[in-house]
């Protein structure tokens, strides 16, 4: 039983975009350039705590998202329109923190690299006029029994409460960014998030436990 719900724990934390599939805190900055070429700056922050967790079924040896140099620059080779231009990890007292920077040579490969399945974006347009719409939470059913369980809601909590969901875009224009549920309302008061919108430099900032915790889902619409 405890095992289980070690597993589902780690299901729950892991539901996010991007392909850091198991960090716990997330920011992504993407400046964007006329011709569609751009860099972006990618952190993310690995808990001490839910990584100790993930080793408790012997698996350690197969990391499932990518914590060095050689892991980032395996994923680049499988992507040509990407380069990574620099890396650095470092430790503090609860987390490990990576952080890299790598350069794009359209959004259509910087989107290939944070949704790999293409199942969770969508991008558009071009650097004139575009769309990049995300999928952060899918709606999560209210029946999900795992999920109903308060000392399990409480673990969540816990372990995500001081991280946060970052994502920021530089544009060649005026844009905006909002974010809705799966019905198409506003998110746009939830506590402690931080929308900048409109503006040349748009971006959000969401508390990972209402990413995680959200009944009715969490997208993400880019439009400029």
């Amino acid at each position: 039983m405890k095992r289980t719900r070690i597993y589902i724990l780690l299901l729950v934390i892991c539901y996010l975009l991007f392909a850091v599939s198991s960090c716990v805190g997330v920011s992504v900055d993407i400046s964007l350039n006329q011709n569609g070429s751009g860099n972006a700056a990618l952190e993310y922050q690995i808990s001490k705590a839910l990584d100790a967790l993930g080793r408790l079924d012997g698996n350690e040896r197969w990391n499932t998202i990518p914590v060095g140099r050689a892991d980032f620059e395996r994923t680049m080779d499988r992507l040509p329109g990407m380069k990574l231009t620099s890396f650095s990890s470092k430790e503090d007292r609860n987390n490990l923190i990576i952080n890299a920077k790598m350069e794009f040579e359209d959004l259509k490969s910087l989107m290939s690299f944070i949704d790999a399945s293409g199942l969770r974006s969508s991008f558009s347009g071009d650097t004139h006029s575009g769309r990049i719409f995300m999928t952060l939470n899918d709606a999560r059913p209210k029946s999900n029994a795992a999920l109903e369980n308060l000392a399990l809601e409480n673990l969540i909590a816990e372990i995500s409460k001081s991280y946060s969901v970052k994502m920021a875009m530089s544009l060649p224009g005026e844009g905006s960014v909002k974010i809705t549920d799966n019905r198409g309302f506003s998110l746009d008061k939830i506590p402690g998030s931080v929308i900048i919108s409109p503006g040349k430099k748009v971006s959000f900032s969401l508390p990972l436990y209402s990413v995680l915790s959200a009944t009715d889902g969490i997208n993400v619409e880019f439009l400029w």
